[in-house]
């Protein structure tokens, strides 16, 4: 058995800029996709749980920071096809558990809390050796879930009615989605990739993983690195002023570190005429929206979506 999506719906944006700038603009909603594993990690995790069922492996084993969305929807996805799971948190215990530990522990995951030493050398050989000894029967995810059968899950997040859009916008953290997406890709469709982490060095991993996945490039793709707000889990108040007149607006919640950025970028990129009049324009909202409780926990910020 496979866990069952909700219909994806493409919520079409009414407001004076498009209308300016005569563009459409559409957001693909993937945070509705499942109520406990919500956005991309629903296609992520899908054929990675059904394989390691499939395959009589009793655990599931990935890794994660102390809020991460993967963590947290592993657990639930795992729970689901009635896998064990293991965490591997990066950093140490820290009492009360957050709300995204706690709901992984209550979904019966196993934390175990590496240090930041050991954590870098999550994929290292020797390493996924030692956990394999450690942890036997267990079916080892990456961080963030990025594999090929990630790839081959994050391939059926676009269908025919999309094909009108030339323009396939979506955040990227470790490039598992955007490849699935690229991988399906039109030939009149150009994707274009919004970096949460500061530098290029995504460009490299992305074109890594194109090649090992052997995934034909012939449709245009770009990745822009100058909406990261100051990096990975950065923000500025101009960050969270963008995410509130958006949700005031469109109803729909927004995160800090994925797709609060990406949806930013989209707006700022269609003010400055980025896209020629008569653009069709789809943003992927990959969820993630779980994380803006830990956010408020952090900061004391409150963001849209904190009762999700």
């Amino acid at each position: 058995m496979m866990i069952q999506a909700n219909p994806i719906v493409n919520q079409a944006l009414d407001h004076p800029l498009l209308e300016e700038k005569g563009v459409e603009l559409a957001i693909k909603r993937l945070d509705l996709v499942h109520p406990l594993v919500s956005g991309n990690k629903f296609f992520k995790l899908k054929y990675n749980l059904s394989d390691a069922k499939k395959n009589g492996i009793q655990s599931v084993l990935t890794f994660g920071g102390a809020y991460s969305n993967h963590i947290q929807a592993t657990a639930a996805a795992a729970n689901f096809y009635g896998l064990k799971s293991i965490g591997l948190i990066r950093g140490e215990e820290t009492l009360p558990l957050n709300p995204t530990l706690e709901f992984a522990q209550s979904q019966g995951m196993k934390l175990e809390y590496v240090n930041r030493t050991d954590y870098r050398r999550k994929n290292e050989a020797e390493y996924l050796d030692e956990l394999k000894e450690k942890f036997p029967n267990s079916f080892i995810i990456p961080e963030g879930g990025t594999n090929s059968l990630a790839i081959q899950g994050t391939s059926e997040i676009l269908d025919e009615g999309d094909s009108k859009f030339k323009y396939i916008i979506l955040s990227i953290g470790t490039g598992g989605t955007f490849c699935g997406i690229l991988k399906s890709l039109q030939s009149h469709q150009k994707a274009l990739g919004i970096s949460s982490l500061k530098g290029s060095f995504i460009n490299r991993e992305v074109s890594d993983l194109i090649e090992k996945n052997q995934i034909r490039t012939e449709e245009e793709w770009t990745i822009n690195s100058e909406y990261h707000f100051g990096g990975y889990a950065k923000y500025t108040q101009i960050l969270i002023d963008f995410i509130w007149e958006f949700y005031e607006s469109f109803g729909i919640a927004l995160d800090p570190i994925y797709t609060g950025k990406m949806m930013y970028a989209v707006w700022d990129l269609i003010k400055k005429g980025h896209f020629p009049t008569g653009s069709k324009i789809l943003a992927i909202h990959t969820g993630g929206i779980q994380g803006n409780l830990g956010f408020y926990e952090r900061t004391n910020i409150k963001l849209p979506g904190l009762s999700a």
